[in-house]
């Protein structure tokens, strides 16, 4: 048997190929420790501040706390908007693992909540999944304990008390005032690209209509911000005081209007519908702005459901629209003052004379009055509210000079007024005509102006239409002689008064005393068109006005001047202020197919001016004092009298007078 065979490798070669090896797994490790030592280090030391944040922000988290929304109060301090407590259920998405457990345990609690869930689900899904659902609002304190007891062991679920909007006097600022509702997307878009956290808000409601909407940012305030400590869950286990920033309140905003005229509006139009604008005459505040039916405001702040929202919107008598300065009618009669005046500015005589028959001949066409009315001047035709009177003269200053009086008196304007919403209206003139019956758009092509359309203008009818607001000015501009005066709602914002001054119109003071005596007539002389329903009964104190009554439609065409239909009947209207002698208010009420003016309108113009006028202290003292003693008349053979003596006078013989 052979032997085995022994071979010796080179031990220097060997030993090599050893040290390399070593050499490299002790530089990969080496490498491996370095880069975790500095991985460690950028951890620790670089970014060590940044997730420490981090995990504070797990333990601690930043809830918006919104603040109370600013007042909004009447010129006496009357709260009109303001707010009330409101308990309510939330769910926050993103802390829930299931969402129909959680509802399911809710509903446990609050029955309630099963009715609703079908739109609950539907708000989750289309908010953000950090933004709080509201499950439930309005809860009464019974409900709002019970459900705390539970809401602590259901993660994502918060009992909160929040503040909601209410509109303390219903629907007689709803208008005006406006109401709050949810924010939609198309607030957000116009918030712009970084909007206000507070707008994410469940609880919060952004201003819809009027003064909410205008001055919304000066009312909604600054949010503040509660940081709260919570668990894995992400339930709350305690506050940090010293994180938590409180909210600061939105700015009270104070109105010129006042409560009390204003209800007594909407009380006396019923079911009429229609406007009512009431001004002080020289500062141009507002002290009533109605529009009739009204609704209320406070259906929109918790959400109106769609079937009470429909009703609203059909119904034929629009209360929705405000139609205080959003609608335009023809003003009828009203007008005759502003032709009054073109006509004095042209250099027609007041005293000058027209008869009227009951109609007027133009042309081929024969334009009617409402009376036979003789001959009448400038003032008797203002009582009379003769139309003949106004056909006779209108062509001779022509229609640019009666429009242009009537702008300068506030018809066909826009005012800087501080809500939106305002219908301009139009007062016609050759231009407008022009450019308008151009043949586009699928109007008629009859550029020039016909003189027998300047008849229906001076008596504010045909293309003439103006709002409810422009009326008002028109008239404070007639009763403070002449003042170019502007109408405005706000009387402060927070502690910071408005002030005003007001330029005059360039109207000579005598032509504008003259249509003030033609409306004195109207209210106070027993055959003017509305003394039976002009008259105060306060005391010595008085009221000018001039009654209108506008065509809804053409009486040729339907055969009568009694339409049975409500929306054809003509519109009533009523213009005035008071006192005569010296006027401190003026007022414009248009009721909406109320049929005549002075039948109509003016019993209603008349009640709200006696509460403006019992609530001025100025001139509740006059109203209140004795009237003057009624002038003695002397005897008229009153022999002197004798002062009494012991000794009787000599006796005076009576000598008759010659025949």
């Amino acid at each position: 048997m052979s032997e085995p065979s022994i071979f010796f490798e080179d031990v220097n070669e060997k030993q090599g190929t050893f040290h390399r090896r070593i050499f490299l797994m002790g530089g990969v490790t080496a490498l491996g420790i370095f880069a975790l030592g500095g991985q460690l280090a950028l951890l620790q030391i670089v970014q060590g501040g940044k997730y420490k944040r981090l995990s504070a922000a797990n333990q601690f988290n930043f809830r918006v706390v919104p603040p109370p929304r600013g007042k909004i109060l009447d010129r006496n301090g009357n709260v009109i908007a303001g707010n009330r407590p409101s308990f309510r259920v939330l769910i926050i998405r993103n802390e829930i693992d299931d969402l129909d457990d959680t509802l399911d345990q809710i509903s446990y609690v609050l029955p309630q909540v099963q009715d609703n869930r079908r739109r609950i689900v539907r708000d989750i899904n289309q908010s953000q999944r950090f933004v709080p659902t509201v499950v439930a609002a309005d809860l009464t304190w019974e409900e709002f304990s019970r459900v705390n007891l539970f809401a602590a062991e259901i993660p994502g679920v918060q009992a909160v008390m929040d503040e909601i909007r209410v509109y303390h006097y219903g629907g007689a600022f709803s208008h005006v005032v406006g109401y709050v509702s949810k924010i939609s997307e198309k607030d957000l878009e116009a918030e712009g690209e970084n909007p206000d956290p507070l707008l994410l808000h469940p609880g919060f409601r952004i201003g819809k209509q009027g003064v909410e909407k205008a001055f919304d940012k000066q009312l909604r305030g600054v949010a503040g911000a509660q940081k709260i400590e919570v668990n894995a869950s992400g339930n709350i286990v305690a506050e940090d005081p010293d994180g938590t920033r409180p909210p600061t309140p939105g700015e009270d905003i104070t109105l010129t209007l006042d409560a009390e005229v204003q209800a007594r509006a909407l009380e006396v139009f019923e079911q009429d519908s229609g406007s009512a604008v009431l001004l002080n005459i020289h500062t141009g505040e507002i002290l009533c702005m109605v529009s009739a039916p009204s609704f209320d405001p406070n259906l929109f702040v918790s959400g109106i459901s769609s079937k009470a929202y429909k009703l609203l919107n059909e119904y034929e008598r629009r209360p929705l629209l405000d139609k205080a300065i959003g609608s335009t009618f023809a003003p009828g009669s009203t007008f005759k003052m502003a032709s009054a005046l073109s006509f004095l500015d042209y250099g027609i005589d007041p005293t000058e004379k027209v008869v009227c028959r009951g109609s007027y001949r133009f042309g081929n066409r024969t334009f009617r009055c409402h009376g036979v009315h003789g001959a009448v001047d400038m003032r008797h035709a203002l009582k009379f509210s003769c139309d003949t009177y106004f056909y006779h003269m209108c062509n001779r200053p022509g229609v640019d000079r009666i429009a242009a009086t009537a702008h300068k008196l506030g018809l066909g304007e826009l005012f800087e007024l501080e809500i939106e919403g305002q219908k301009k209206g139009l007062v016609p003139t050759t231009e407008w005509k022009r450019t308008y019956f151009d043949g586009t758009k699928g109007r008629p092509k009859d550029p020039k102006w016909h003189p027998g359309e300047t008849l229906s203008v001076a008596i504010g009818q045909g293309y003439t239409t103006v709002s409810a607001l422009q009326l008002a000015v028109y008239v404070s501009r007639i009763a403070n002689g002449g003042k170019a005066v502007t109408p405005h709602l706000i009387k402060k914002i927070g502690a910071v008064d408005k002030d005003f001054d007001f330029k005059p119109l360039g109207i000579p003071p005598e032509h504008i005393q003259i249509v003030r005596d033609g409306m004195e007539m109207v209210s106070n002389d027993a055959d003017g068109t509305a003394f039976r329903n002009s008259q105060l009964n306060l005391g010595d104190m008085k009221m000018a006005g001039k009654t209108g009554t506008a065509q809804v439609i053409n009486y040729d065409r339907a055969g009568t001047r009694k339409a049975t239909q409500w929306k054809n009947k003509d519109h009533g209207l009523f213009v005035c202020y008071a006192p005569v002698d010296n006027p401190r208010y003026a007022m414009a009420v248009i009721v909406q197919h109320g049929i005549a003016g002075g039948r109509f309108a003016a019993p209603k113009a008349r009640e709200i001016m006696k509460v403006a006028l019992l609530k001025d202290p100025e001139l509740q003292a006059r109203i209140v004092a004795p009237p003057p003693p009624e002038p003695v008349e002397a005897a008229e053979t009153a022999p002197p009298e004798v002062e009494s003596t012991e000794v009787a006078p000599e006796s005076i013989e009576y000598i008759p007078p010659v025949p």
